[in-house]
């Protein structure tokens, strides 16, 4: 079943007088269950697809269809609402709250959902163990790895039960060990829970667990591997 409808997807930054496409008529589908990378040279428009899925930025033309609902029939406040109900964000930098602990930074998003208190505590704690940090739960970002960081940002973008996960260049900024734990972790997810991960990535470990790969060149869908 279809999730994600990406019709005719076209990016263009008019910053110098020749129009430069970031997408260039980019037609994809995503299913539920999904764990797929999206691969390509840097400034290949990875990023920008996975930004104009999430709703994070507007496309010049083209429509992006997330279980029927078109991102652009929707107001900004409409849009933040979907976004938080239905997408989850792991990004290369993390993006914790770095006065929050681990279990405030994943609680958060509850928070902004409206999830009564008890309900955040019995969702939270079995995910961040889940995810190896049971020991860290009142621990704030600076105390903790980078491998540690990535993996709350993870625990961040299940907890809100998303329909899908986009994840760019999440294990970038980490040493091998840490990376393919993450991987395995968020692979476990994936099967266990039946969660979409959709990543941007140069890495060659994501790439050989992914069993979709996309490549994008000059904004556009050179090629696609099925496993």
């Amino acid at each position: 079943m279809s999730i994600i409808k990406v019709t005719d997807l076209t990016k263009i930054y008019n910053k110098t007088r020749v129009p430069v496409y970031a997408l260039n008529g980019v037609s994809l589908e995503f299913s539920e269950g999904e764990f797929t990378a999206i691969v390509g040279p840097s400034g290949c428009g990875k990023t920008t697809f996975l930004n104009m899925v999430g709703g994070l930025d507007k496309p010049s033309s083209g429509a992006v269809e997330i279980s029927g609902t078109n991102l652009a029939s929707l107001k900004p406040g409409q849009l933040t609402d979907f976004r938080l109900h239905n997408i989850g964000f792991i990004f290369q930098a993390y993006n914790l709250i770095p006065v929050l602990t681990t279990k405030e930074n994943v609680e958060f998003i509850l928070e902004l959902q409206g999830v009564p208190a008890g309900e955040r505590e019995k969702k939270i704690l079995p995910l961040l163990e889940s995810v190896g940090l049971s020991d860290k739960l009142n621990n704030r970002p600076n105390e903790l790895s980078g491998g540690q960081q990535q993996r709350v940002a993870v625990a961040r973008a299940l907890a809100s039960s998303p329909k899908f996960i986009l994840a760019d260049e999440p294990t970038a900024n980490l040493d091998s060990k840490s990376a393919d734990s993450l991987l395995d972790i968020m692979l476990k997810m994936n099967e266990e829970l039946k969660v979409t991960f959709i990543f941007s990535t140069h890495d060659s470990r994501v790439m050989k667990k992914a069993r979709r790969i996309i490549t994008f060149e000059d904004g556009k869908v050179a090629g696609e591997e099925i496993r």
